[in-house]
């Protein structure tokens, strides 16, 4: 709701509410080590700023949930700011997976609310605070109900998003929950308010009597969200339009192409990772992630140029941010956020103090760079971000970044990747833990100093002259006692790996603190007595898969998955 003009402004409220009313829906605590990036700012007359939104019922797998990582990889390439997401299941659904999930997919910045007690639930994800939430009883469905937020964007109004997700009953049952939301939100949104209406409509057309009903709250005429292909469907055969984003006109007043990359969408995105070409402008989106096996819909996003009268402009540098391994000569993406600013210009350093520039003016609201990396190896490097009208207003990478002659880190030509993990050891007995590093490089890697990490604390570090040989493997086990016959392993040097059967994440890091390779992983690929989790396809594959639907063997530490040696 809009601050008259007698009271706080919309900056001082942000203090007040997050802690009474931000923890519960998802936000992070200084615990949580989200503390917000610390960057000049100015205040900036009649500046905009872009607000990405999304629709999202994109879960795959078995299990209606987002553990496999396909919608995973869609969030982290599109980077929208506000989701309106469906089934919202992760992990074991605890506070901490969500609050993983979120982090992963978006950011440790982004609050989230998610809806209680529901079988597949709704929920809203945003980059701005959430200044209140809650649920409004769905009386057509059982295991769902209508999320909703009120989140405070940059400017003099409060954006309201409702998540829903009607039933395939028929268009009847869709149109009666239509009218009971209708009914809700006039009795909760404030009329000058912005509203957004989205989700999974399950409608067979645009005809439906369901957007005769939301038009006396939004907009539900053309243009809509098209992918590369001009096609507005959005189910899994892309045949019907599914899902939608509707705002109220106020709103829909500043709607703006949605440009990613050099590609723009004069109405909005569907997105189709199958269809979407450059695929390198939503890395790390893969072609097959929006065709994964049980992949519900496609995406769907609006961009809105929202205007304030007076804002702290900024901006924030979100990839590379500090960890990341890039390979020299690689095609990257510089991203970053930005409010208040027209123009940016970016930098690159390779040392920590000599800088380059790349570019001295790029519009700032694409947030989006293409980089061919520098071909010089270093474990030093950084990006600067900066207003290219006011050069105090700026951000660096919040840690350094490695460049490196091949892919996925190690040293020289060498490739570490992390192939094998056995989470859930057999019997009780967690020396039996392990995790198989695997060198796919041409040379020898120098493990000297290297770390390998769960969630909390680094377990184990390499001690120095350890090298491992192109080609081979190590094996690091919970204990000395767990090694028994595995070649080349070693146990952990804090006596533990203390891995979660529930869902962890492992990291591989380099001497000097870059991030070598890591995954996170679920309760799926660990919830089974004695069985490990494998890169599948071994080795080549991007993405990990139960051991015994590699082969007949459970585990395979030391070893291809096949059993042959390295």
């Amino acid at each position: 709701m809009s601050s008259p003009a007698s009271t706080p402004t919309r900056a001082g409220r942000w203090a007040a509410l997050l802690t009474l009313a931000l923890t519960a829906c998802g936000a992070p605590s200084p615990e949580d080590g989200a503390a917000e990036d610390v960057v000049s700012t100015q205040q900036s007359e009649l500046a905009t700023t872009r607000v990405r939104l999304m629709a999202a019922n994109i879960s795959s797998g078995n299990n209606q949930s987002y553990d496999p990582g396909h919608g995973t990889r869609i969030f982290q390439g599109t980077k929208p700011d506000v989701v309106m997401i469906q089934e919202f299941n992760y992990g074991s659904n605890s506070a901490a997976d969500i609050r993983t999930f979120v982090n992963t997919a978006f950011g440790s910045n982004f609050y989230y609310y998610r809806e209680t007690g529901a079988q597949i639930p709704n929920g809203v994800i945003s980059r701005y605070p959430i200044l209140e939430a809650g649920e409004w009883t769905d009386s057509q469905v059982s295991n769902r109900d209508f999320a909703w937020a009120r989140i405070d964007i940059p400017g003099p109004k409060d954006l309201w998003v409702v998540s829903v997700h009607l039933l395939t009953s028929g268009s009847g049952v869709r149109n009666t929950e239509a009218n009971q939301l209708v009914n809700y939100i006039k009795g909760k949104v404030p009329a000058g308010d912005y509203l957004s209406i989205g989700g999974d409509f399950n409608s067979d057309s645009r005809s439906e009597a369901l957007f005769s009903t939301f038009s006396s709250l939004v907009s539900t005429a053309s243009p809509y969200p098209a992918d590369k292909n001009g096609n507005t469907n959005t189910n899994a055969s892309r045949g019907k339009p599914y899902d939608h984003v509707l705002v109220s006109s106020n709103l829909r007043a500043y709607q703006t192409a949605t440009v990613i990359g050099g590609s723009s969408f004069a109405g909005g995105l569907v997105v189709d990772t199958r269809v979407y070409s450059p695929l390198s402008e939503i890395s790390p989106a893969q072609s097959g992630d929006s065709g994964s096996t049980n992949m519900q819909h496609m995406a769907i996003i609006k961009d809105f140029l929202v205007p304030s009268d007076t804002v702290s402009a900024a901006v924030t540098v979100t990839s590379p941010n500090g960890g990341e391994s890039w390979t020299v000569g690689s095609a990257q993406a510089i991203t970053w956020t930005a409010s208040g600013v027209t123009n940016v210009k970016l930098e690159y350093t390779l040392n920590g103090s000599t800088w380059t520039t790349l570019t001295s003016s790029t519009a700032a609201s694409t947030g989006r760079y293409a980089w061919t990396v520098p071909s010089t190896a270093t474990t030093t490097a950084r990006v600067r971000v900066s207003d290219a009208a006011n050069s105090a207003t700026t951000d660096t990478s919040d840690g350094a970044f490695a460049l490196t002659t091949s892919s996925g880190g190690g040293t020289g030509s060498a490739r570490l990747i992390l192939n094998e993990v056995l989470a859930n050891e057999a019997g009780s007995d967690v020396n039996g833990e392990f995790i198989e590093i695997v060198n796919t490089g041409g040379s020898a890697a120098d493990l000297s100093g290297y770390t390998l990490s769960d969630a909390t604390s680094v377990r184990h570090t390499f001690a120095s002259g350890t090298s491992l040989a192109a080609g081979k493997a190590i094996v690091v086990f919970g204990g000395a006692s767990g090694i028994g016959s595995t070649p080349n392993a070693v146990a952990a040097t804090t006596g533990q790996l203390n891995l979660s059967n529930s869902g962890d994440t492992v990291t591989l890091k380099s001497a000097a603190g870059a991030t070598v390779d890591t995954v996170t992983y679920s309760s799926s690929l660990a919830g089974t007595d004695g069985v490990s989790f494998n890169r599948g396809p071994d080795i080549t594959g991007t993405g990990y898969v139960l051991h015994t639907s590699l082969s007949s063997a459970a585990s395979s530490a030391g070893t291809k998955a096949d059993g042959s040696a390295f």
